[in-house]
């Protein structure tokens, strides 16, 4: 019995905490000519922060777990060039290999971020790792050229997926969940996930509304079904708030998912440490996404950084209001979401009220950015905008659902 028992537990970690869906976008097909990278990141560690680092020839910000007080591993981030990386753990490489080197992605994001201001330079970084490398993974880097590409890793080798290039990305992006195309064909996590990413994505691309906005907002809080062909944010909006419950497991977004990360990169001919990182600190459904730059130094917003207690203020909101959506603990609890709580026709649904004050941001961070890129910004005026977006989000956590952010 004990030994089922374990491989269920397993299997829910497999599933539940190392997953994740990504994707590299060519600055070719989105709606401002600039890249992008989005990870939707699945971890047992709900609790996430942001850091700024001196520690490399570039600097960087990166997305951080909580506990991890020196930020030895980095889960996604900028550099002051404009270089850009993310992943996806990958379940059907290095099958039979028989190394105990593995789970090392963290780190060697977080060496990149420190070396590579280019994809040349990560492939080199690849290429004169030390093997076996300990990853198992799909790396999504742009850089501030223009590149974009998906890297499959292995312990040994990689292989380039170019989203600039017709023939490998004819529609401009890439798409990655839990299986390599590279590895074993049918093993791995993430096919359901996989196919809606698709789907949304082709949408939003034929319609020429593949942005950050549409990424953040209809990606990250994703509630399609590919297999089951339906659409839940749509169907739910028109419903009253109550008891009502689905099934998460399969989406995008769904329990085990613990942050968000969007890069909008620069044009070449603009300074990469204003490349633009939209930082979910919390779980995407319940957690305003914040922009933070390079460029901005080290003091980020207060709502994004460790506090006294050892975690970002904004991830404990986001934490506080997913309980509520999750509110059946015993069993497969976790598997079942009270949609009613995000989404209803009386629009007092988190998603809907978070979603307001977003759009709010982005016409703010968008007039911003205008001047910033002629040049016209300092340290001091970025950080004069985080303290208006510290005590923007702040209220608006407050006013809508009573939740008081105390530093």
């Amino acid at each position: 019995m004990k030994k089922y028992l374990i491989i269920a537990i397993s299997l829910f970690i497999v599933n539940e905490g190392m997953c994740c869906t990504t994707a590299v976008i060519s600055g070719k097909y989105t709606a401002d000519g600039r890249p992008m990278i989005w990870k939707l990141r699945d971890s047992d560690n709900f609790k996430n922060k942001m850091m700024y680092f001196d520690d490399g020839k570039y600097y960087y910000i990166g997305l951080v777990n909580s506990e991890d007080l020196k930020g030895e591993q980095v889960w996604g981030g900028a550099n002051s060039t404009g270089f850009s990386i993310m992943n996806s753990a990958s379940f059907n490489v290095n099958m039979g290999d028989t190394t105990s080197k593995k789970d090392l992605e963290g780190f060697f994001m977080k060496l990149a971020l420190q070396e590579c201001a280019t994809l040349e330079d990560f492939e080199q970084l690849l290429n004169n790792h030390p093997k076996p490398m300990g990853l198992a993974s799909h790396f999504g880097v742009i850089d501030g050229k223009g590149g974009a590409a998906f890297y499959e890793v292995n312990n040994y080798t990689f292989t380039k997926f170019d989203a600039n290039s017709s023939a490998e990305a004819p529609n401009g992006y890439i798409l990655r969940t839990n299986f390599s195309f590279t590895g074993k064909k049918d093993v791995g996590y993430g096919f359901i996930r996989f196919q809606t990413a698709q789907d949304i994505f082709y949408q939003a691309e034929s319609m020429g509304q593949l942005n950050y906005q549409t990424v953040i907002q209809d990606f990250s809080r994703c509630f399609k079904h590919a297999v089951l062909h339906k659409n839940f944010k749509e169907e739910y909006k028109n419903i009253p708030k109550g008891e009502h419950f689905i099934n998460s497991d399969d989406l995008i977004t769904r329990h085990g998912s613990s942050s968000a990360i969007l890069i909008h990169g620069v044009k070449p001919e603009e300074s990469g440490d204003l490349a633009t990182i939209w930082a979910t600190v919390g779980f995407p459904n319940t957690c305003i996404a914040l922009p933070v730059w390079v460029r901005g130094g080290k003091n980020l917003p207060r709502l994004l950084v460790a506090d006294k207690l050892g975690n970002a203020p904004l991830n404990e909101i986001a934490l506080k209001l997913k309980e509520q959506c999750y509110p059946i603990k015993r069993s497969s609890g976790y598997k079942y979401l009270q949609i009613s709580k995000l989404i209803n026709s009386e629009k007092t649904g988190i998603v809907q009220k978070i979603e307001i004050a977003e759009k709010t941001i982005f016409i703010k961070t968008e007039e911003h950015l205008n001047k910033w890129r002629e040049g016209n910004s300092t340290e001091k005026q970025i950080a004069s905008y985080y303290s208006w977006l510290d005590d923007f989000v702040s209220q608006t956590y407050l006013n809508e659902f009573g939740i008081e952010y105390k530093n």
